[in-house]
């Protein structure tokens, strides 16, 4: 299978792009992407992920502007579309950080609330719900995996999201820049210790004052970094077979010894 992660600029510098640009913007280059069979967005990049003052105006639900554009160039490219998250707002006002996973015909397959809450008391932890599921949805590509950003400090939703199926796991992000050895040490430790596909789509550009990482990367369950992006907007891509990884399973299969069990979330 051919995946790719379309590294978008999410940039709030001089006011200029906004959240309909965005949508045009990565509905065109989903659009591009029409051969592949998985393409992945980043975290919150509508809606920005660090201007937390305008979370509320830009809330939406899973069938709103962003998931509309989403689910169209989806089923026009042809592609499984992980459409990175919004910011959801539920019946009952909640807002939560909701990644969206759609279908080949645009159908939304999957949907994930994410569970973990980037902040210490401010901003996402403050401002938003957290969720509660393990979510993993099974396509013919393999079995995927749904986990965003700050939840890669927690091995436990990834060992929750192995012992659920994940063959390959998505980690849309907003990963600040100051960070970078600890994003290249948690993504690539994810997928060993899992032995699963991982791909983590990073946004770029500068928002909210916070100048965001880039550098998405496809690693495969060796731990080996397969591709890597810059900086910049750009889109990255890989050729993966869920033979290696079955291969790879087999050939060192440490998840076989495993001793202790890890519980699923509490529950808030």
């Amino acid at each position: 299978m051919r995946v790719s992660l379309i590294q978008l600029s999410v940039d709030s510098s001089d006011g200029s792009d906004s959240a309909d640009e965005r949508r045009r913007r990565a509905a065109s280059l989903v659009r591009d992407r029409a051969g592949d069979d998985l393409v992945v967005l980043p975290e919150l990049w509508a809606a920005g992920a660090w201007s937390y003052d305008r979370w509320d105006q830009e809330a939406e639900g899973v069938d709103g502007p962003t998931a509309e554009a989403m689910s169209a160039a989806a089923r026009q490219a042809g592609v499984w579309l992980h459409a990175g998250s919004i910011v959801e707002r539920d019946g009952d006002g909640t807002l939560y950080n909701t990644a969206l996973l759609f279908d080949r015909s645009g159908d939304l397959r999957g949907r994930y609330r994410k569970i973990h809450r980037y902040g210490f008391d401010t901003g996402e932890a403050m401002l938003m719900g957290g969720g509660d599921d393990i979510v993993t949805v099974p396509t013919e590509l393999g079995v995927i995996g749904l986990a965003t950003c700050y939840d890669l400090r927690f091995p436990e939703l990834f060992r929750g999201l192995l012992d659920a199926g994940a063959e390959l796991i998505t980690v849309p992000a907003a990963w600040p820049a100051t960070r970078l050895t600890h994003w290249q040490l948690l993504t690539r430790t994810r997928a060993l210790e899992e032995q699963v596909f991982l791909l983590a789509c990073c946004a770029t550009g500068t928002h909210g004052d916070m100048r965001q990482l880039g550098h998405s990367m496809i690693i495969d369950p060796w731990g080996t970094v397969l591709a890597e992006a810059g900086t910049t907007e750009e889109t990255v891509t890989a050729d993966l077979t869920l033979s290696e990884l079955t291969r790879i399973r087999s050939e060192l299969p440490v998840l076989r010894d495993r001793v202790l069990a890890i519980g699923a979330p509490v529950r808030r």
